[in-house]
């Protein structure tokens, strides 16, 4: 089996899911998955989120993505390891004082060598395909709700991540943009990655359609492993 892209191994944190909750025991995402999680909380789902990127330290048990554990990782390595994960926040947090395109480029300035000429090509196919009229300039704020979702997706996506980790990206509000995204899942796939999707919203997780490799519900008990209906 090939190694898988994130374990969670025998994880408790009680900053996520209180003291009593039982621990995590494991949870697989292998190359080639797509999990759907229901989480209804968002506050959970972002910290959730945290703790599978590195950014949340559990109390107990062990966190790794593409082998390493990431409490044992140099700082450096962890930042160079995060620039593989492609994050769709539930709260963007786009830099007011940086203009629509820089907002995008960021994550990929800091992790990348790439030229940002090929990063602006790059970006300009993505903005395309999610049903943007070119790559956004000029102020962030600018932006209508639905661009900026949209640009969410564009930074996410530019870094051929290895990991996707997706907060609520539809939101019940944008089911048009559910194709490409999934299109997009699919190359990451294809590059050996994974993606995990957290909805909060019925139109993806009653939609029995949605291409799924595991189904699992997040609440403050943990993680519970759904069953696909027959």
């Amino acid at each position: 089996m090939n190694e898988p892209v994130l374990a969670l191994s025998d994880v408790a944190s009680s900053e996520l899911f209180g003291r009593f909750a039982p621990r995590i025991a494991e949870f697989l995402v292998q190359p080639g998955e797509l999990v759907l999680v229901d989480a209804r909380d968002a506050t959970l789902a972002a910290g959730f989120a945290d703790l599978c990127c590195g950014l949340q330290p559990p109390e107990q048990g062990m966190v790794q993505f593409l082998g390493h554990d990431w409490s044992s990782q140099p700082a450096e390595m962890a930042d160079a390891l995060r620039g593989l994960i492609g994050r769709v926040l539930a709260d963007p947090g786009w830099l007011p004082f940086l203009d629509a395109t820089t907002n995008i480029l960021l994550p990929q300035l800091h992790h990348t060598r790439l030229a940002t000429d090929e990063l602006l090509a790059r970006a300009a196919v993505l903005a395309d395909e999610f049903g943007l009229p070119g790559l956004p300039g000029g102020p962030i704020a600018r932006l209508a709700p639905e661009d900026l979702v949209r640009a969410g997706f564009v930074r996410a996506f530019l870094g051929r991540p290895r990991l996707v980790v997706l907060e609520s990206p539809v939101q019940g509000l944008f089911g048009d943009m559910v194709p490409p995204l999934l299109r997009r899942i699919s190359e990451v796939h294809d590059r050996g990655g994974a993606a995990i999707w957290l909805t909060r919203s019925r139109l993806v997780w009653d939609d029995r359609t949605f291409p799924a490799t595991q189904r699992v519900r997040l609440g403050h008990l943990g993680l519970t492993a759904v069953e696909p209906r027959r």
